[in-house]
């Protein structure tokens, strides 16, 4: 065998084996029910969403999409207040220079639940540390970005944001089990 042969024979096993595992990767992964609202409402994360440590005490549940791989979407759920419009305001506020036609925000029920649910794109300012780090945190601009959100607001009047932030693309590729997940809500 010809060393060139066997640099082909080498490459094509460890493809073999990149696409074997990512296969079983992908056969592991599974829907995940989700309690929310203190176990007043139960939701089905989908089965591309890798579980993480939340970068935060106030997030509830933190997930990232794809799994693996440089770009990626970070899904937050977390409960809090505030009004359903000062929290989009709030949202629109991360993107610089959102114009009109770059946010969508619809409102319908589910299950006794009423969802509202909004989509922005444009440059994304990620804040390290958050609004309350000192100095403001550290502001990266992230260009090509898109926000898929979600506020479930509660017959209670609690409120459940759910949050996905990450490339277009990515945001993209995940929009449709994002979107049956908050279709198949069920109050407890």
């Amino acid at each position: 065998m010809n060393l060139r042969t066997y640099f082909t024979f080498a490459l094509m096993c460890i493809l073999c084996q990149a696409g074997f595992a990512q296969e079983k990767s992908d056969a592991d992964a599974k829907e995940e029910m989700l309690e929310l609202a203190q176990g007043k409402i139960v939701a089905m994360k989908p089965a591309s969403w890798k579980t993480v440590p939340p970068k935060s005490n106030i997030v509830q549940y933190e997930f990232r999409t794809p799994a693996e791989g440089d770009k990626s979407a970070r899904i937050t759920i977390m409960s809090a207040g505030g009004s359903i419009e000062s929290n989009i305001e709030r949202w629109v506020g991360q993107f610089e220079g959102a114009k009109k036609e770059d946010i969508q925000v619809e409102k319908k029920e589910v299950d006794a639940t009423t969802v509202h649910t909004v989509q922005i794109a444009g440059t994304f300012k990620e804040s390290m540390g958050g609004p309350f780090a000192p100095g403001g945190g550290k502001v990266t601009k992230m260009e090509n970005y898109k926000m898929l959100g979600a506020i479930l607001e509660l017959k209670d009047g609690a409120k459940v944001f759910i949050k996905a932030t990450g490339p277009a693309d990515v945001i993209g590729d995940m929009k449709e089990g994002f979107i049956k997940m908050l279709s198949e809500l069920k109050n407890k």
